[in-house]
């Protein structure tokens, strides 16, 4: 896997994340906004990420970043119009997906965002192989 070969001796937490963002991103094609958002004392702070703008701070509980730091649960959202919240950093996203990311102890150190111009474009199946590639960052 493309992603394993761009962590391995990789110690730096921002350099991995880049990494795994410009190969999810470069070869998944309904994905149109690809990256992280680090948790930086109270808030979400973007970055690395690959699309258009991003919002540059979320806050613990906003929008769908927000929830899954919030929850510590992965959010698939089929329609994100239809979710309580949602920050529209840009208005063509239609369906979005957000794995937390944990460092060893536990701890949500960042999210992996993912939204689609597509409605219903991830699905278990997404969070689940996302859930697995993303356990692989912790340094």
């Amino acid at each position: 896997m493309r992603i394993s070969g761009l962590l391995e001796g990789e110690t730096d937490q921002v350099a991995r994340m880049a990494g795994a963002v410009a190969v999810l991103h470069g070869t998944m094609p309904h994905f149109f906004w690809t990256g992280f958002y680090r948790v930086v004392g109270a808030g979400l702070v973007i970055g690395p990420y690959q699309g258009t703008p991003g919002c540059a701070r979320i806050g613990w509980g906003r929008g769908v970043c927000g929830t899954a730091w919030k929850t510590g649960e992965s959010q698939v959202v089929a329609d994100v119009h239809e979710f309580p919240g949602h920050i529209a950093c840009d208005a063509r996203s239609e369906s979005e997906i957000v794995v937390p990311v944990r460092d060893r102890s536990g701890t949500v150190v960042a999210v992996f965002d993912v939204d689609s111009e597509e409605k219903g474009a991830f699905d278990d199946i997404d969070r689940e192989w996302l859930e697995r590639i993303l356990a692989r960052l912790t340094c």
